[in-house]
């Protein structure tokens, strides 16, 4: 067998430190998801990551810088699978609906991260704040939601005048509104909104309230 060179020794920890630090992440989303920024322990985060917490300190420095890494990572994950819908590519109000669907059903499939901004959002988004990551990583979005819309005005399918940002605050609003308060709501209405047959009205009537607020007259 072989000896293992420097260079394959550096790789071999540089892969252990990756998944390591994934490892971690992954643990600590779970924890902050669960009991906010302010109820989630170092602790119990090295406990579920199988790790010291020793190792969370040497790669996150402390509390704070954890939960914005969880953050940055939450919102790089959104914004990865939104590329995937390639909107350049689909006829302008195709490509409206699906970012409405794709919202919804992201938003279904990952509670932790509307966990994580209302958190977020009771700390004032002081995380947030002090990461460049986070608006570089959300401005392409809004720069091809612009692009679809003014493709959209051209044909004559769009109607002009849409905010690509008010637009999209609109949509994520729509759908974070009702899945972050669907216990309220649910018990004022008497019904259960999380019921397959009640998330499908919820999503058809998100369509068509964005459908019928761009398309031109």
């Amino acid at each position: 067998m072989a000896s293992r060179t420097a260079a394959d020794v550096l790789e071999i920890r540089s892969r252990d430190a990756d998944r390591t630090q994934q490892e971690i992440l992954a643990a600590a989303t779970a924890e902050f998801a669960a009991n906010g920024f302010g109820g989630a322990r170092i602790e119990t985060i090295a406990e579920r990551a199988g790790v010291n917490k020793k190792l969370i300190y040497y790669y996150f420095e402390g509390k704070d810088e954890l939960f914005l890494a969880v953050l940055e990572q939450t919102y790089a994950d959104i914004r990865a699978a939104e590329r995937e819908l390639h909107l350049e590519s689909l006829a302008p109000l195709a490509a409206i609906e699906s970012l409405v669907v794709f919202t919804w059903r992201h938003y279904l499939a990952h509670p932790e991260f509307l966990a994580l901004l209302n958190s977020e959002n009771m700390h004032g988004a002081g995380h947030l704040k002090r990461s460049p990551r986070i608006r570089q990583m959300n401005s392409p979005l809004i720069e091809d939601l612009a692009k679809v819309l003014a493709r959209g005005t051209k044909s004559g399918e769009l109607r002009a005048g849409v905010d690509a940002m008010q637009l999209y605050i609109s949509i994520a609003g729509l759908a974070y509104f009702y899945l972050s308060n669907k216990h309220t709501l649910g018990a004022i209405f008497g019904i259960d909104l999380m019921k397959k047959d009640a998330l499908d009205e919820r999503l058809a009537h998100m369509t068509a309230v964005v459908r019928r607020y761009v398309q031109a007259d």
